[in-house]
């Protein structure tokens, strides 16, 4: 049984809600379903793991969900607030050094099976943008900002950077994979990892290599790959091209020179958009060149979804400087905005927006905020003067109306008696 399920913050069938924070208990809820089905976490030594990976994905799926700006932030709050406690401290209590350690060192398996299991989860509850394309997953790598002392994130003699290889499904809007490298780390030998069969990659220059080319058609992978402009090709069909278009070129070609040719032969459109040309090639021989060329301009979606990922949640805010910890802070950032899109759309029926995140927030903290009210008690003097407050249609009865040595209960009694 999953920790989860035990806790006040579990939703057992869909239909109880944490008493504490009925927003946040709607927002994790679909991850009951998946932690059972994990790979399990054991302890490297005899004594049982006290901090769980349920405590860490809670603890992480938080950090982003509130924006919060460093580890010590979130322990500060796990310190001072009951339910961020609650939510990822457990019995034993928890310290600096654990939960550190825990997410330098382990947690990673379970957290990339976790993001496949949610993407998976969510294109079931979504709807599909472009039935009639086929499965659709723009490729491209993102460089997250890293300190001096991160060695391993090479990028140049005065910056480190880490990148982010990210596998984005344009036919539901969401991340289905990722893999992390330093930031000058290629991008070319990710696609085979990110890519299943059956799927067409949607690339921008960075991706071109011939003999790979080849490869990925022969793993029965596809691709939508933007081509220099100067890249040699051997025109083996043309094609007609539709009026009235931006299209002025259509044709069957094999890239590469004599050196390097590729074997398959794919089908290259040339148009031109703002001013700029683009020379658009692909292994499909069902895409007609509008087709094409409107794939190719989905692409533009990865970018918009890093950099609204990358603002809103805060994965610039690191709580660890080894590639596993990196990793998994930025997997649990995947995980946190997939269950962002399956809230929304729950809820609203609407994508993730900036609106909609500040308006959970605020209703998550008025939750937790009237949850841990203090409560008053009230004698029954007071309570019956406040029934008659209500009942009264005047003006709110105060001391004056209190006659010469009158008390509250005859006052009380009296206006009841007039009433």
């Amino acid at each position: 049984m999953s920790i989860l399920s035990c806790s006040p913050l579990s939703v057992v069938n869909n239909v109880e809600t944490n008493p504490i924070s009925p927003t946040f208990s709607m927002l994790i809820a679909p991850l009951e379903t998946q932690l059972p089905h994990l790979t399990r976490l054991v302890s490297r030594s005899n004594r049982p793991l006290e901090f769980t990976f349920s405590h860490q994905v809670r603890a992480l799926v938080y950090y982003h969900t509130e924006a919060c700006t460093s580890g010590q932030d979130l322990l500060q709050a796990a310190h001072a607030d009951p339910f961020v406690h609650a939510l990822m401290v457990p019995d034993t209590g928890l310290g600096e050094s654990t939960f550190y350690e825990a997410n330098a060192q382990r947690g990673s398996q379970q957290m990339v099976e976790l993001v496949e299991r949610r993407a998976k989860q969510a294109s079931k509850r979504l709807k599909i943008a472009y039935p009639e394309l086929g499965p659709l997953v723009a490729l491209d790598g993102s460089l997250i900002q890293a300190c001096l002392s991160m060695r391993w994130a090479e990028y140049s003699s005065t910056q480190r950077k880490a990148k982010a290889h990210v596998g984005f499904d344009l036919n539901y809007g969401i991340p289905r994979r990722m893999a992390l490298t330093e930031g000058t780390g290629a991008e070319r030998p990710f696609v085979s990892t990110l890519l299943e069969p059956g799927d067409t990659g949607v690339l921008d220059r960075g991706y071109v290599d011939y003999q790979r080319f080849d490869a990925w058609i022969d793993e029965g992978k596809h691709f939508v790959v933007r081509i220099r402009k100067n890249a040699h090709r051997e025109v083996l069909e043309h094609r007609p091209i539709p009026q009235g278009t931006a299209l002025f070129f259509f044709a069957k070609v094999r890239l590469g020179d004599d050196t390097h040719r590729m074997q398959h032969p794919l089908f290259l459109v040339g148009f031109k958009s703002r001013g700029k040309i683009y020379w658009v090639a692909t292994d499909r021989a069902d895409l007609s060149a509008e087709q094409i060329g409107f794939i190719f301009s989905l692409r533009w979606e990865i970018e918009t979804f890093f950099a609204w990922w990358k603002r809103h949640l805060d994965v610039y805010h690191l709580l660890s400087r080894n590639p596993h910890g990196v990793l998994l802070q930025l997997l649990a950032g995947l995980v946190t905005y997939l269950l962002l899109v399956l809230y929304f759309h729950q809820r609203y029926g609407e994508r993730p927006s900036i609106r909609r995140v500040r308006e959970m927030r605020r209703h998550i903290r008025q939750e937790v905020a009237i949850a841990y009210l203090p409560v008053h008690h009230i004698d029954i003097e007071q309570l019956i003067c406040l029934c008659v407050c209500l009942l009264c249609c005047h003006a709110p009865v105060s001391y004056t109306h209190l006659r010469a040595h009158e008390t509250l209960r005859y006052l009380v009694c009296r206006l009841l008696l007039e009433k």
